[in-house]
C-alpha cells in the first residue's frame, strides 16, 4: 500500500461495531492499529489503509473470528486459508466460485450466497437472515467484497461487475461505481451482483506459493482493490464523470496533472486492477444508466452524452451489457419505483 490509500471510517466503525459497547478494549485495538478514537465520531474522516488493515488483522485476533462478529456463528482463526487451499485445487473460476460460497456456508449462518446463470449473467444471491438493519448492510456488502476479491485474485484479473441490487438502503459511505458497477441499486427486494458468465470459464492461475503470499497480504489487497475510494483510479472516475465526454482528458493529460510519467500512471492504475480504457467505459456505463433512471432525455441524447457517435451503436452496447433496450430499462425502472412508492 502508498501512502495516500485511505478507506472511510465507516468501515472502522463497521470492524468495531461487536466492541462498541466495550470502550476499553475497543481503544486498546484503535491504538495498535494507530487509529485516534476521536475519528470515530467524524463520519467524513478517512483512514490510512496501512492502519485498517492492521485494524483489521488485530480485531479478527481480539474476536477469534475472521467475520469480526457480524455473523451468528462466525469463522474462527483460520478459516479463510483453508477456504483458500481448496479454491486453488479448481480448474476455472466458475468451479472456485460455488466451492467458495459452499464452504462459506460451513461456517456462517446468518449469510449464505447462491450462484445461477441467466442470460449471458452470472447472478450471485444472497440469503441474509441477519435482522438487525445495519449488520445486514455490512454483512452483504463485506461477504461480496471478499468473494469477488477472491475471484479477482483466483483469475489474475479483475471481473467487472455489470449490475448490483442491494437490498438494504445506501449505507453511509461514498458510492463507488467502480466496485459495485454502474448499475447499482438499493432496497431491492433481494441483494444480487450480476457479471459476464463468460469470466466462470476463465482458468484458477494461482497455485500453493502464490497463495501463501496472499494470505501475507489478503487485508491490504482487499483494501486496496475494493475499499480504497481515494485511490487513483477513483480520481479518474470522478474527474471524467465530472466533465461532459468531449472534454474528457487524455492519458497523457492525467499523468500530466499529477506529475507521472504515462508509465507510472499506468502502473498505479494497474496496481488498483483497472486500466484507464475500463475506467472511460465504466464512466459511460455509469453516464447511461443514470440517465436512463433519473431524467427524460432522449435515448439519442443519452447516447450522444455516453460518448456514442450514433444512437444504434449505444443500442448494441446497452444491449450487449443487460440483454434488454434502453426503452426497456427505463420502463422497467420506472415500474419498479412505482412499485415500492
Amino acid at each position: 500500500m502508498q501512502e495516500k490509500d485511505s478507506v472511510s471510517v465507516y468501515f472502522v466503525q463497521a470492524a468495531l461495531y461487536r466492541l462498541r459497547d466495550q470502550p476499553v478494549r475497543m481503544d486498546d485495538l484503535l491504538a495498535q492499529a494507530g487509529i485516534p478514537k476521536q475519528l470515530l465520531c467524524d463520519s467524513a474522516a478517512r483512514v490510512p489503509a496501512t492502519a485498517f488493515a492492521k485494524l483489521w488483522l488485530v480485531v479478527a485476533e481480539e474476536l477469534d473470528d475472521e467475520f469480526f462478529g457480524y455473523d451468528s456463528h462466525g469463522m474462527p482463526a483460520g478459516s479463510f486459508a483453508l477456504i483458500c487451499r481448496g479454491l486453488i485445487q479448481t480448474a476455472s473460476i466458475g468451479q472456485a466460485l460455488r466451492q467458495c460460497l459452499s464452504s462459506y456456508r460451513l461456517f456462517l449462518r446468518d449469510i449464505q450466497g447462491s450462484v445461477s446463470l441467466r442470460g449471458k449473467h452470472a447472478v450471485i444471491t444472497l440469503h441474509n437472515r441477519q435482522e438487525s438493519p445495519f449488520l445486514r448492510s455490512i454483512l452483504e456488502e463485506t461477504f461480496l467484497t471478499v468473494v469477488i476479491s477472491l475471484m479477482c485474485w483466483l483469475a489474475g484479473r479483475r471481473i467487472p461487475i455489470s449490475r448490483t441490487q442491494f437490498g438494504h438502503p445506501r449505507p453511509a459511505h461514498d458510492d463507488d461505481h467502480l466496485l459495485w458497477g454502474p448499475d447499482l441499486t438499493f432496497e431491492a427486494t433481494q441483494t444480487e451482483v450480476a457479471f459476464d458468465a463468460d469470466y466462470l470459464k476463465l482458468p484458477v492461475v494461482q497455485d500453493l506459493e502464490s497463495l501463501k503470499a496472499f494470505l501475507r497480504t489478503a487485508p491490504q489487497w482487499v483494501i486496496i482493490r475494493f475499499s480504497n475510494r481515494q485511490g487513483l483510479s477513483a480520481q479518474v472516475y470522478r474527474q471524467l464523470r465530472n466533465c461532459r465526454y468531449e472534454q474528457w482528458p487524455t492519458l497523457v493529460d492525467f499523468a500530466r496533472e499529477r506529475a507521472l510519467s504515462v508509465t507510472s500512471f499506468r502502473r498505479q492504475l494497474k496496481r488498483e486492477g483497472l486500466s484507464f480504457q475500463e475506467i472511460k467505459n465504466e464512466v459511460r456505463r455509469t453516464i447511461a444508466f443514470d440517465c436512463l433512471r433519473n431524467t427524460d432525455l432522449s435515448v439519442a441524447a443519452i447516447a450522444e452524452m455516453a460518448g456514442f457517435r450514433e444512437a444504434s451503436a449505444f443500442h448494441r452496447a446497452f444491449k450487449q451489457w443487460t440483454g434488454e433496450s434502453p426503452g426497456s430499462y427505463r420502463l422497467k425502472q420506472r415500474s419498479q419505483n412505482l412499485d415500492s412508492a
